[in-house]
């Protein structure tokens, strides 16, 4: 019955959240997925104490929580070494409730997609909205080369195709598109450098940003990023690039950067929104996660927010009568908030001048003399976030999909 029927496009972070919080509310759903396999894009994903909570709705969250390789003191550093602020996750925990955990995004996407019945998740499947619906009459998606060539009928429809979603141009055809945030980013994992100290580190030059943190398995997720033009690419490669760049910094970079193999560092311009949307959805389609609010990474909400957006569009899906005026209420306000503070932690990675990288250390110093879990303070009335009251009881018994 297409009424109790839930379509999500996309096999990202936020569209399975979406998927296993509506099947424990009880739809059919279906997860369509344009990739041949469940292969995440990117390297490692931060999960804070607000997205942790979102999982915990769909039962996943002290699996990721069990993940957690942050055990030491960690904090921001200057290309020297020195120490600007420390900070650790015993503070995070008890200023928000919980740990900051990071994990390899291939095993985020394996823990969610665990959450849903199997063939629920259908790769090899482009999907586009061709009817968004209405109170009286279901939404239509298609697939090119799917299951749905000739289109199904739902009674929601989640769109989670990401930053440049062809489901929100669909929607909202003449509403500007994200705009290049002013940096581009690199990031790899490679095995822990034998003798290398690895402390959960972020370190500020000018216009340039490392990020150097210990997954739970032995091996490290580092990141790096540079104020330059879109679309810019160098002649030989990324790798040799980030050697031009952060070769002369502190340790460990020096050894990661010779532990990675040139074809395993990734490259992606960072985009983010240029104006709010003035819904995050129309007719019987929701969108979330980056189709809705594409963000940077410095504050690592992405994933976050994504998950926070699954379960409460789930809160307000009772099975055939979404009410999506109220998850946009709930979400748009605060997304957006997010968006605005993110963009601002980016501003500061990205100051260029000596003058103005100054002023950045010695106020990052100065907080850290205040105390060192005040550092903290930019995730303050974000990860101290939880999900609304659940309509619905985990471990239930579900319809098949």
């Amino acid at each position: 019955m297409a009424a109790n029927r839930a379509v999500v496009i996309g096999a990202g972070v936020g569209g399975l959240t979406a998927a296993a919080a509506l099947h424990r509310r009880g739809w059919r759903v279906t997860v369509l997925e344009r990739a041949a396999r469940l292969e995440p894009v990117g390297a490692g994903i931060s999960l804070a104490p607000n997205g942790l909570r979102a999982l915990d709705v769909i039962g996943a969250g002290d699996a990721a929580r069990a993940r957690t390789a942050w055990h030491t003191e960690g904090g921001l550093r200057t290309p020297s070494g020195r120490w600007l602020s420390r900070t650790s996750n015993q503070a995070a925990a008890e200023r928000f409730g919980g740990p900051l955990v990071l994990l390899h995004r291939a095993e985020l996407i394996e823990l969610l997609a665990r959450a849903l019945p199997d063939g629920a998740v259908r790769t090899g499947a482009p999907a586009e909205v061709t009817d968004p619906g209405a109170a009286g009459r279901p939404a239509t998606v298609r697939t090119d080369g799917g299951p749905y060539d000739d289109g199904v009928e739902a009674g929601l429809v989640v769109a989670a195709d990401g930053i440049h979603s062809a489901a929100r141009r669909a929607l909202f055809p003449h509403h500007p598109e994200p705009r290049y945030a002013g940096f581009t980013t690199w990031r790899f994992v490679v095995p822990a450098p034998a003798g290398a100290e690895v402390l959960p580190h972020e370190t500020w030059g000018r216009g340039l940003g490392w990020g150097s943190q210990p997954l739970p398995d032995v091996r490290v997720y580092a990141y790096a990023s540079a104020a330059v033009p879109a679309g810019e690419r160098v002649p030989d490669s990324e790798h040799a690039e980030l050697r031009r760049l952060f070769g002369g910094w502190h340790d460990p970079v020096p050894a990661l950067l010779d532990a990675v193999a040139p074809e395993s560092v990734l490259r992606t311009d960072v985009y983010e929104t240029a104006a709010p949307l003035p819904a995050y959805h129309h007719g019987r389609v929701a969108l979330l996660g980056d189709a809705a609010h594409p963000m940077t990474p410095s504050l690592g909400q992405g994933g976050n927010q994504a998950a926070e957006d699954a379960v409460v569009l789930a809160h307000h899906a009772p099975p055939g009568a979404a009410d999506l005026a109220a998850y946009t209420a709930d979400r748009l306000p605060r997304t957006m908030r997010v968006v605005r503070r993110s963009g601002s932690a980016a501003r500061a990675v990205t100051v260029r001048s000596a003058a103005g990288c100054a002023l950045r250390d010695a106020a990052a110093v100065a907080v850290n003399r205040l105390g060192p879990r005040l550092v903290l303070r930019a995730l303050d009335g974000i990860a101290d976030w939880s999900p609304p009251q659940r309509t619905y009881a985990a471990g239930t018994q579900q319809p098949a999909s």
